[in-house]
Parts: C-alpha cells; sequence; structure tokens
C-alpha cells in the first residue's frame, strides 16, 4: 500500500543545482517524518536529510548541511530535497522515506549524477 515515487534526478554540473521530488501514496502523510538517503555503487547507504510531519524541524548530515534543503508540502503529500552547490561526491542514488534518521518502507530512488 505504501508507496514512494522519487522524480527529478538527473545529470548536473559541479556547483548546479536539482530538486529531487518524492510523491507519497498509501499512508496519512501529514503525520509522517520523511527522511532522505543516498547510496553509491559499492558504498554504504547514507542518511542525508530528515524532516518532521509539519516540516517545521529538518536535519542534515553534515556532509550537505548549508547546500542542501528538505522541505515538504501535506497538501501535495510530497517530500522535496533542493540540492545546491553541487559536488561529484553527491553522485548517488537518492531514496525517500518514511522515517526521519531511517525508515520503514523506501522508494525505488532517482539517480544523481553530478559530472563535469
Amino acid at each position: 500500500q505504501v508507496q514512494l515515487v522519487e522524480s527529478g534526478g538527473g545529470l548536473a554540473q559541479p556547483g548546479g543545482s536539482l530538486r529531487l521530488s518524492c510523491a507519497a501514496s498509501g499512508f496519512t502523510f501529514s503525520s509522517s517524518r520523511m527522511v532522505w538517503a543516498r547510496q553509491a555503487p559499492g558504498k554504504a547507504l547514507e542518511w542525508v536529510s530528515g524532516v518532521d510531519s509539519d516540516g517545521s524541524n529538518t536535519y542534515y548530515a553534515d556532509s550537505v548541511k548549508g547546500r542542501f534543503t528538505i522541505s515538504r508540502d501535506n497538501a501535495k503529500n510530497t517530500v522535496y530535497l533542493q540540492m545546491n552547490s553541487l559536488k561529484p561526491e553527491d553522485t548517488a542514488l537518492y531514496r525517500c522515506g518514511r522515517g526521519l534518521y531511517g525508515a520503514d518502507y523506501w522508494g525505488q530512488g532517482t539517480q544523481v549524477t553530478v559530472s563535469s
């Protein structure tokens, strides 16, 4: 029932920007904390950011703090990740989940590649 579908990934140059979206369904989105994590090939899953149920409190990994912004629109059942000042090391499959620092459900992911 729970579905999380990410979109917005693609190729960006270093210093560029992308905005990821995660469309949620099958649960009460407005009462759920949401999280973004990423995984590069051969590397461990890395927690990136989380947001509480109403969007008032946001949390970031040190590696993205000041560059990425998580937000949500509960009317649209969507959580976003605005990524600015992208670096090659941001290259990964980005997944959204239901949770804050981890998740019980994850989406399939959207690929972000940062390369010149």
